[in-house]
């Protein structure tokens, strides 16, 4: 199976939280799925973390590796289709919706 950890399940499951459900954890942890972190997650962490709203990792891209968690880059194409979606009010998360749609 295929996952794509939003932004808050991808912190919960680098510091353990036990927001996390057993399910969600099962799953993340499972060797035969692939698990992807879009790089607008990265971004936005980076975001919170430099306005002090958030305590993250300084070494976060090292901790994603750790974890086995696929890198999912942004490219020109996603961006660009970014205008032709419906009324999503959020970037981030029309960012992340496409550039999922390439795995």
């Amino acid at each position: 199976m295929n996952i794509l950890l939003d932004t808050h399940v991808l912190i919960w499951a680098l510091e353990n939280n036990p927001t996390l459900s057993t399910n969600a954890r099962s799953n993340i942890t499972r060797a035969r799925n692939m698990v992807f972190v879009s790089s607008v997650s990265i971004w936005e962490i980076g975001i919170k973390k430099n306005l002090g709203k958030l305590e993250a990792p300084d070494n976060l891209q090292e901790e994603i590796k750790s974890h086995r968690f696929t890198p999912l880059p942004i490219n020109y194409n996603h961006a660009e289709l970014a205008g032709k979606l419906p009324n999503i009010y959020f970037p981030a998360l029309m960012i992340q919706i496409l550039s999922s749609r390439s795995v």
